[in-house]
């Protein structure tokens, strides 16, 4: 596979920014989420209001499917870190019988090296499921199936049957690649630590619950989200 000079570019600059450590440290959000949800507005958010970095399902993929740009950022942990993180792989493996592949050991070591550095959002690929749960926050994100609907037909003008086949496709593989890979259920509550449905929360209100979850006495720096103009009848 070619290398996206995009990612390439992201990459390095955020390597650059790992060598800084400037901000105070806070563990990893991982953000999972039914299509439609709403999950990656939230994850946007959270990144924005936190200061810190996202890797959405995209960016991740790519660069576990990169020998080259996986081996960069491994290469950030420390050694000792970099062992521990070994022998939890392992671990993982050996608990849920697990056969993982090229890319399935490079995402691995991937999303582990994100987590080390912490202060990042991590949306999809099984995140949760790869980094230890003393250090990250995992989150759930979810809605009813016709709301789910609803919110994929606006946002790409498509009819509400084309829409409900793309979520229900996109869900079904989300699902199969869990469950193929790490041999567990998406949808299993038990799985996360805070699971938010968008149907009954606004997204301020979820973006408030998990904030208030990760700050927690930390000196978080959280910034306020911009003031509404108001128009004068």
């Amino acid at each position: 596979m070619e290398n996206n000079p995009s990612i390439e570019t992201f990459i390095k600059d955020q390597i650059e920014k790992w060598k800084k450590k400037t901000q105070t440290h806070i563990p990893v959000i991982t953000v999972s989420s039914e299509p439609g949800s709403g999950g990656r507005i939230i994850a946007r958010g959270l990144a924005r209001r936190l200061n810190i970095d996202l890797f959405d399902r995209d960016i991740v993929k790519e660069i576990a499917e990169s020998a080259h740009i996986s081996s960069a950022i491994i290469e950030t942990m420390e050694k000792v870190r970099l062992s521990g993180i070994k022998d939890f792989i392992s671990s993982l493996v050996d608990d849920r019988y697990l056969w993982p592949g090229v890319y399935l050991d490079h995402l691995m070591k991937v999303v582990a090296a994100i987590a080390s550095h912490g202060n990042a959002i991590i949306v999809g690929r099984g995140a949760n499921f790869l980094i230890p749960p003393e250090e990250r926050l995992s989150i759930r994100v979810i809605a009813p199936l016709d709301s789910r609907v609803r919110n994929v037909a606006k946002e790409f003008g498509v009819t509400r049957e084309e829409a409900k086949r793309r979520v229900i496709n996109r869900e079904s593989r989300r699902s199969a690649f869990i469950r193929q890979s790490f041999n567990a259920d998406v949808a299993d509550p038990r799985n996360y630590e805070l699971v938010i449905n968008t149907k009954t929360l606004s997204v301020d209100a979820a973006l408030g619950a998990v904030i208030g979850m990760v700050v927690g006495g930390k000196g978080v720096v959280v910034k306020k989200p911009a003031a509404r103009k108001t128009v004068k009848s």
